[in-house]
Formats: C-alpha cells, structure tokens, sequence
C-alpha cells in the first residue's frame, strides 16, 4: 500500500468517503466489499460509491441523498480520536508556514500529542525527509501512531516516535548540527531550549507553540539568554469566517480567536554573536513563586483521565484496524 493517501480519482475499496447527510450530517466511513452505512434515515451501500467520481452525490435505500468527498487533512484532524489536545489546522498552516517546513527537511517534534501536527509535517517533508516525533506518555504515542496509519495507510517510513524525555532522548536520536526544524508543542518549552541548539544545523529554526502569555514570555527571555539564536519573533492566528450570500455580507457571529502563541528564532553559527542586541532580562528574575506560574494546571493545561485516555487508544486502534483490513480487501478483491 502507498504511504500517500489517494487523494484523487475514482473511489475504490479501501478509500475513506466523507458523507453529508440530510441536515448536513457528517459520516466519515471506509468503502469496503460487502459495507453498509445504517441509519435512522435508511441504508447506503458502499457499492454505491465505489467507481464514483469524488463530489458524487448518491441516494440510500429510503431515497435520502448523500453528498461523497474525501476528507481533507484538516476534517481528518478535527475528527480523529485525541489523547492530548491537537493542534488546530489554522495553526498548523503557520507552522508550516513560519518554520518554513520543506520536502527533504529534517524535522524534530515534540510532543506529538495526538499526532495532529504530525500529519501535517509529514505531508510537508515529502519522501525524502525525517521526522522524529518525541512523547513522554507511551497512551498518547500510540493515538498519534493510530491516527496517522489509519489516514497514511501505514506507517511512514520517513516517520520515528520515540517515547521519553526530548532532554534526554534527543542527543541519541539525532547526530549534532544535524536537524533543520524542531518544533515544540510542550508546557516548559525553555527546558529543552539547550539540547535543541546543540542538534539544530547554523540557519535552522526552532518553533514553540505555547497556550499562555507568561510561557511566551519565559521561553523568548531564555532564548534571549542563551546567546545562540536571533531576536525571537512571536504571533498569534486568528480567523473570522463570513456570511456571503447574496448582498447579505457580515462577519460570522463567532470566530476562531486565540488557540496559542508561535514564536520562532534561528540558530546562530558557533561563536556568532548577533548585532545590535537588546537588553536582555535575566533567567535569575524568576523565583519559585513565577515558576509556579507555569505549572499545568495554572496554565490551563486539560489533563485527560486514565479512563478516556484508554478509551482514545481503542478508538484509534480500532480505526487503523478498519483501513489495514479495507486495504487487505481490497488487495484481495484486485490481486
């Protein structure tokens, strides 16, 4: 089976079909030989669909019409069973965007959560790149690893989740001066802000995606401190979706506003010191009472239960299961 998602073309067995429904319901399935879609409305046989050319519409057994699309990445995600919270597409775009992630890239991850950003950044290294994605919790890394074979297909090649400490696990996964893109999705970014200088390559990026205020600020005076990276630039995306139909233009009643902060610095070649340098705050200003500022549950930080993380597992599990049984259907439908 290919490691990229058939993305065009005529549905077949094995392909996942996004159904919108009477009402605009949404159902996400995966054609097999023999499967059916049940639901209050009627049947729909995914017979009716394979051979079909995407933005079909077709008619179940009560008559109901259902418009046929593959998923994009972006519906994937918003749907897909999470252990941690994902990062969201609007975000993922500029991180993309602003850590300037390219085919052949050499790319660290940490952590990988649900493996949201994962998906995104393997599609952007293309077949010729590497991705390490870093996780302390071994229940998250396996959600991440389901969720990307169930929409891939398999699992990557170009693709390593290592379970531990960035701290700790990083030095032994990658050689130094070796990495062009590292990317961190974590409470304490500042904590592995040294290790990171040591693996990424002279010109390459660090990115911290951090929910709150004061993890920006800390976490841009560190990278100020260590003298190893340019001035860091820091924003936030927010997007405002409109109402256009006809001359009835307006601005939706609600928005996507502020999910986190992005900033980014480049790493400096050894013993360059960067012109023009701004005062600098120093990391002694901190005491216990601001570090406390930064503990998960002062941040905001949702921490799932042990129960519904198991249940996260299932689910992803379950649904990689469906696409490697559709995809050995389909190998055995079309030998």
């Amino acid at each position: 089976m290919s490691e990229i998602p058939r993305l065009s073309g005529p549905f077949r067995v094995g392909d996942r079909v996004q159904l919108t429904g009477p009402k605009g319901r949404l159902s996400t399935i995966t054609l097999r030989d023999g499967g059916e879609l049940h639901t209050h409305h009627g049947v729909l046989r995914h017979e009716a669909l394979v051979g079909q050319p995407d933005g079909s519409v077709v008619v179940n057994s009560s008559g109901h019409e259902y418009l046929a699309l593959r998923p994009l990445l972006r519906d994937f995600v918003m749907s897909m069973p999470r252990g941690a919270a994902i990062v969201y597409p609007k975000d993922a775009a500029q991180i993309l965007s602003q850590a300037d992630i390219f085919p052949g890239a050499v790319v660290v991850e940490a952590g990988v959560g649900s493996g949201a950003l994962s998906l995104w950044l393997l599609r952007a290294i293309g077949a010729t790149g590497r991705l390490v994605s870093f996780e302390r919790r071994e229940e998250f890394a396996e959600v991440a690893r389901a969720n990307v074979e169930t929409y891939v297909g398999e699992s990557p090649a170009t693709w390593d989740v290592v379970v531990g400490d960035l701290v700790e696990a990083l030095p032994e996964a990658v050689a130094p001066a070796s990495v062009d893109r590292v990317v961190l999705d974590m409470l304490a970014p500042w904590e592995c802000i040294d290790v990171v200088a040591d693996a990424l390559t002279p010109g390459g990026v660090v990115l911290c995606y951090v929910a709150t205020a004061t993890q920006l600020s800390r976490v841009a005076e560190f990278i100020r401190a260590t003298g190893l990276f340019t001035e860091p630039d820091a924003n936030e995306t927010m997007v405002r979706g409109w109402h256009v139909e006809g001359l009835a233009v307006r601005p939706d009643h609600r928005m996507i506003a502020h999910t986190g902060f992005l900033l980014t610095a480049r790493r400096l070649a050894p013993g360059a010191v960067a012109p023009e340098q701004k005062r600098r705050a120093s990391k002694s200003s901190y005491g216990d009472e601001d570090v406390e500022l930064w503990t998960p549950g002062a941040v905001g930080d949702r921490q799932i239960t042990d129960k519904n993380l198991r249940k996260r597992v299932r689910e992803a599990q379950k649904a990689a299961d469906g696409v490697r049984q559709a995809g050995q259907d389909a190998a055995e439908s079309n030998p």
